[in-house]
């Protein structure tokens, strides 16, 4: 009787470690999908606002230096490849900070026009895609980094997420204008 109970014990524990080791792996795979979900969001915002610094760049509310200086940031983080777009879109918030921020709105435009105020809402939006990101691939790689998902390859061949590094300090003066 009592190697009855023991069989009973044996098979209940064996189900609740198979239960939580699915619910871990369960959990692992959420946020695989929720790193992917924000990979995307955050590579939209990116396009939309390299596409609202060209709108704006051509719509004569800059100075001509400004304008050119946008609209190559612009282009190059529009084709920058996966391994270069961080440098791109730094490159770009740069462009857009030192000409939008300079207070270089070609005379006789009003700030906070339509291609502008795209411009600066587009770019608040890129801000919280990339923190939503981050928050996320943080999350995947604090679970990834436990021992039993370690030992058992809870991850299978999923590659480790990397947080998007990129100089995304908002626009301060664009909306007011120059000074």
């Amino acid at each position: 009787m009592t190697g009855g109970w023991w069989a009973v014990i044996a098979a209940s524990t064996t189900l609740l470690v198979g239960l939580y080791l699915s619910g871990l792996a369960g959990r692992l795979h959420r946020l695989h999908l929720r790193v992917e979900a924000a990979a995307a969001s955050l590579d939209a915002q990116l396009a939309r606002r390299a596409v609202a610094a060209l709108e704006t760049a051509t719509s004569g509310l800059l100075d001509v230096a400004s304008s050119v200086l946008i609209a190559q940031a612009a282009h190059a983080a529009q084709s920058a490849g996966p391994a270069d777009r961080e440098g791109a879109e730094s490159e770009l918030s740069q462009s857009l900070r030192a000409t939008l921020d300079g207070g270089t709105l070609a005379a006789g435009s009003a700030p906070g026009e339509g291609e502008l105020g795209a411009l600066v809402a587009t770019s608040q939006r890129v801000v919280l895609a990339r923190r939503f990101y981050n928050d996320a691939v943080a999350a995947t790689i604090r679970l990834r980094r436990q021992r039993l998902v370690r030992y058992l390859r809870l991850a299978g061949s999923a590659p480790m997420p990397r947080t998007f590094e990129m100089d995304d300090e908002p626009l301060t003066g664009a909306a007011t204008g120059p000074s």
